[in-house]
C-alpha cells in the first residue's frame, strides 16, 4: 500500500500548491485568497522509486461549531483519520498563531505521525524561521517554500523515511468508467455523489458555490470500479464575476471533457433553464455519453411533476439519445436505476462495431432509403467502419457523399443506433470521399494491335445495333 500523506493547516499556508508540487500537477486550485479549498483532494506521487498519496485538505478550524467552516474541519479530521503521516504547513510569514496551536493539539491527539513544516520561508535564514515552531511539540519543523521547490525534496524524503518500499500490484489493466456529475448551483450534486459513496465525502451544504474544484473519487459499486468526478455548479455567464468562480467553471468543464459518462442533474423545484440546455449543449458537443437525473423529485404534485417533465421535452429535446431518471439523491431513491444507465451508457460509448456488420446495415439502410440526388448525381455509399469511440464515430465511404445532407445523416445515426442498441451515447456520422486510383493520371497510348481490336469492335457494335 502506497503511505498516505495528509497536507492541513490554516487557511491560506499553501496547501494546494504543495499538492500541487508533490503531485507535478495542477489539480487543485491555487489563489491568494483564503478557504479556497474545501474538499479532500486526492492526488499520487512519487520519490524516485518510492510512490505516495497526497491529500489536500481545506482550511482547517478545529474550532468551528456550524456552518461551511464546521464542514470543512469534519473533511479534514476525516483526511487525518486516514493519514500515515500528517504534514502539518504552517507559515513562516505570519509565525506561530493560536490557531496553529489548536491544530496541533488536534493532532497530538488523533496519535498520527506528523511532521511541521514551515512554508513560505524562501529568502529566510531556515534554521531561524522553524526555531519558534518547536513549541508545537510535534518534533523538528522543515523550512520549505512551496511555491519555488525549495525543500520539498528533503521534506518527502523525511516524510517517506519511516516507509519501506513496497511493491505494487500489478495493474489489471480494465478502465475505469469516469462518471462527472454536472450542473447549475445548489442542485444536489454534492449529496448525490454521497449518496453514491455511501458516506460524506464532499461538502452537501444548503449554500450555492459549496463546491469550487472538481473532485476526483475512486469508489466500487457491485463489483465494478468507477472514478466519480464532483463538479462545482455553472451559472450564466454574465452571473459569474469572481476569479474563483471562473476557474471553477473551466474545472467543470474539463472534468466533463475528461469523463467518459455525464451525469446532468437538474432541480425538479425549478424550471429547466437556459443555462440547462447549455449545459447539455456542452456535454454533446464534446460526444460524451450522458444520462438526465432529476433531483428533489420526492414531495411533489402531480401538477409539478407533469410541468417538468413539459418543460424537458421541450428545452432538452435534443438530449432524445438519453436516459432520463427522476430521483431524490438525499434519500437514494432512483439512484440505484440511475447507474444501471450510467453502466448502459458507458457500454455504449466504448463499443466495437464489427466492419462487415457496419456494412449490411448500411446497404439495408440505402436499400430501404436512398440518399436524395444532389445536382446531377445521386451519392453512393459503398461500406462503412468504425472510426473511434467515446463518441462512437462511423465513417462512411461513397462517391458524391458532398451531396449528403443533415437529415440523411439522421436518418443513418437513426438505423445505426438501433441496430448496435447505442442508448445514452451520441453517435457521429462521417462521410468520406472515395479515392479515384486513376485520377489526374493519363492514359498509356495503345499499342498497334490493341487500336485494330478496338476498331474491330466499334464496326462490329455498329452493324450490330445500328
Amino acid at each position: 500500500m502506497k503511505p498516505t500523506l495528509v497536507l492541513i493547516g490554516r487557511p491560506n499556508v499553501g496547501k494546494s500548491t504543495l499538492f500541487n508540487r508533490l503531485t507535478r500537477s495542477r489539480d487543485a486550485l491555487v489563489a491568494d485568497l483564503p478557504g479556497l479549498t474545501r474538499d479532500r483532494h486526492y492526488g499520487h506521487g512519487a520519490l524516485g522509486d518510492k510512490p505516495y498519496l497526497v491529500v489536500d485538505t481545506g482550511g482547517f478550524e478545529p474550532v468551528a461549531k456550524d456552518g461551511i467552516l464546521h464542514h470543512m474541519a469534519r473533511q479534514t479530521q476525516q483526511a487525518i483519520d486516514e493519514a500515515d503521516k500528517v504534514v502539518f504547513l504552517v507559515d513562516a510569514r505570519q509565525g506561530l498563531t493560536p490557531m496553529d496551536k489548536a491544530i496541533a493539539a488536534t493532532v497530538r491527539q488523533s496519535g498520527r505521525q506528523a511532521m511541521v513544516v514551515v512554508n513560505k520561508a524562501e529568502g529566510m535564514a531556515r534554521a531561524i524561521v522553524a526555531a519558534e515552531f518547536f513549541e508545537l511539540g510535534l518534533g523538528e519543523p522543515v523550512a520549505i517554500s512551496a511555491a519555488h521547490g525549495d525543500g520539498v525534496r528533503e521534506l518527502v524524503e523525511l516524510a517517506l523515511a519511516d516507509f519501506p518500499r513496497e511493491e505494487e500490484p500489478p495493474a489489471d489493466g480494465g478502465k475505469q468508467p469516469k462518471i462527472a456529475v454536472v450542473g447549475r448551483p445548489n442542485v444536489g450534486k454534492s449529496t448525490l455523489v454521497n449518496s453514491l459513496l455511501g458516506e460524506d465525502r464532499v461538502i452537501a451544504f444548503d449554500q450555492a458555490g459549496t463546491t469550487r474544484d472538481s473532485i476526483y473519487v475512486d469508489f466500487e459499486r457491485g463489483g465494478q470500479h468507477y472514478v466519480l468526478i464532483d463538479t462545482a455548479g455553472v451559472r450564466k455567464r454574465g452571473k459569474v464575476f469572481e476569479a474563483v468562480e471562473k476557474f471553477s467553471v473551466v474545472k467543470t468543464l474539463q472534468a466533463i471533457e475528461d469523463a467518459n459518462v455525464v451525469v446532468l442533474l437538474v432541480d425538479a423545484q425549478q424550471d429547466i433553464s437556459d443555462q440547462d440546455a447549455s449545459l447539455a449543449g456542452f456535454v454533446l458537443e464534446s460526444g460524451r455519453a450522458l444520462v438526465l437525473a432529476v433531483n428533489k423529485w420526492d414531495g411533489l404534485d402531480t401538477d409539478r411533476r407533469n410541468r417538468i417533465k413539459g418543460d424537458i421535452a421541450r428545452r432538452l429535446n435534443f438530449l432524445g439519445f438519453a436516459r432520463c431518471h427522476y430521483i431524490s439523491a438525499l434519500t437514494g431513491s432512483g439512484v440505484r436505476l440511475l447507474m444501471k444507465s450510467v453502466n448502459e451508457a458507458y457500454a455504449a460509448a466504448m463499443v466495437k462495431m464489427p466492419t462487415p456488420k457496419l456494412s449490411r446495415t448500411l446497404q439495408e439502410a440505402v436499400a430501404k432509403q436512398p440518399p436524395p440526388v444532389s445536382g446531377l448525381r445521386r451519392p453512393k455509399l459503398r461500406y462503412a467502419h468504425q472510426g473511434g469511440s467515446n463518441p462512437p464515430i462511423i465513417v462512411v465511404h461513397g462517391t458524391s457523399v458532398d451531396g449528403v445532407g443533415d437529415s440523411y445523416r439522421r436518418y443513418l445515426e437513426k438505423v445505426f443506433r438501433e441496430a448496435f442498441k447505442l442508448s445514452g451515447t451520441p453517435l457521429r456520422v462521417q462521410f468520406k470521399q472515395a479515392h479515384n486510383p486513376y485520377a489526374g493520371k493519363k492514359a498509356a497510348p495503345l499499342t498497334k494491335g490493341e487500336a485494330n481490336r478496338a476498331r474491330r469492335e466499334r464496326r462490329f457494335r455498329k452493324r450490330a445495333f445500328g
